[in-house]
């Protein structure tokens, strides 16, 4: 509890600082509307409105992604860890790929796959793919060449020597890796969103209120992506030192 205390220092004085710069004047209300507008906004949206359908569309978009991604990562990490001929041949360019920022991706992914939901999720699985895949690889190779040695000289099948020695060895970078997969992909879904406004979500709601210039709105928005990102990192960080109790034990 103290130390959830004193994360909610830093909040709580910006929200401070936001609604006294509101009630003041020092701020114009119509650009940094009061934080009483922005619940009532929030109670209107969730009563009148579509905010939870808007809500559970990103996740939803965001989930899938992040499973593809997820799930393309793991396989592509472990052939370039285990394979040294795929190493070589592949991580040179997937390393020159992945210097190029996710956001320089979208025209070439909207020109292949449109504006809809498959350009989305197909964006989301990229931003989730990189760091399950770079992860992944690198706990593959930090495997004990000791016990590969031992594993050979037992004769482990191939599917033992995966399973029984080189997953538990990477898992913790494994673990890592899907940690961060799990917040780009978040990120990457309200982008997506944003850049390809077609259909429900979050981004989709910043965007009306954007042009409405309707602040309360965008700042119920933010708010929301910034508490959901919070939220899905506890989760993340919390289910990793579950699974990665062992090592302390």
């Amino acid at each position: 509890m103290r130390r959830a205390w004193r994360g909610a220092v830093l909040p709580l004085a910006l929200l401070a600082v936001w609604e006294l710069a509101s009630r003041t004047g020092m701020v114009d209300p119509r650009i940094l509307p009061p934080i009483e507008r922005v619940a009532r906004t929030a109670i209107d949206q969730v009563v009148n409105q579509d905010l939870l359908g808007n809500l559970g569309a990103s996740l939803l978009r965001d989930m899938i992604g992040f499973l593809l991604g997820t799930f393309a990562g793991l396989a592509v990490g472990t052939l370039l860890g285990l394979s040294r001929l795929a190493d070589r041949l592949l991580m040179p360019s997937f390393n020159g790929l992945r210097q190029i920022a996710i956001l320089a991706w979208i025209p070439l992914i909207s020109m292949w796959f449109g504006v809809g939901e498959a350009a989305k999720v197909v964006f989301i699985m990229a931003a989730a793919f990189i760091p399950v895949v770079l992860n992944t690889h690198e706990g593959m190779r930090s495997a004990s060449r000791q016990l590969v040695e031992v594993a050979r000289t037992l004769t482990f099948t191939r599917w033992q020597v995966l399973t029984r020695l080189y997953l538990p060895s990477a898992l913790p970078s494994i673990a890592t890796g899907v940690h961060l997969a799990l917040i780009y992909a978040w990120v990457a879904s309200i982008g997506s969103e944003y850049f390809m406004a077609v259909g429900p979500g979050i981004g989709g709601l910043i965007i009306a209120g954007r042009e409405r210039f309707e602040m309360d709105l965008v700042m119920l928005g933010i708010l929301l992506l910034g508490l959901v990102g919070y939220l899905i990192n506890r989760a993340a960080s919390s289910f990793e030192a579950r699974l990665l109790r062992w090592r302390t034990a």
